[in-house]
């Protein structure tokens, strides 16, 4: 059984800066392309950020680009997501995925989700 576990969120101000982790319990965690979704109220969930599985490449949802930087830790069973420059349009409730296999940033693609960090972003 898979679990991700998402903490950093909370209540922010714009231009605010903060970072979301998500820690895994799969064994082999390397092996896996870990993203992050987000999905505002009313809002369908959608790609944010992908990272490979050793980390050396990532891709970005326009939107975050230059502001957003995800990394991982294999070590330690971790991904993050450094969100930079906050605007109230970030405010979503973010979710971590997995999958194994090909690269993808579609989110019927990923098997595994944590169950969120709510962002709340206040002008």
């Amino acid at each position: 059984q898979v679990h991700l576990v998402e903490s950093g969120g909370g209540l922010m101000q714009a231009g605010d800066s903060v970072r979301l982790s998500c820690t895994a319990s799969m064994s082999a965690f390397g092996g896996y392309i870990m993203g992050w979704f987000r999905q505002a109220p009313g809002k369908e969930r959608q790609f944010v950020s992908a990272i490979s599985f050793s980390g050396s490449s990532a891709d970005y949802t326009d939107s975050v680009k230059g502001r957003f930087t995800i990394s991982r830790d294999n070590t330690k069973n971790t991904v993050y997501l450094q969100m930079n420059n906050l605007s109230p349009e970030d405010t979503a409730a973010y979710y971590c995925a997995a999958k194994r296999g090909a690269w993808s940033t579609r989110r019927g693609e990923y098997d595994y989700w944590g169950k969120g960090t709510l962002v709340t972003v206040s002008s």
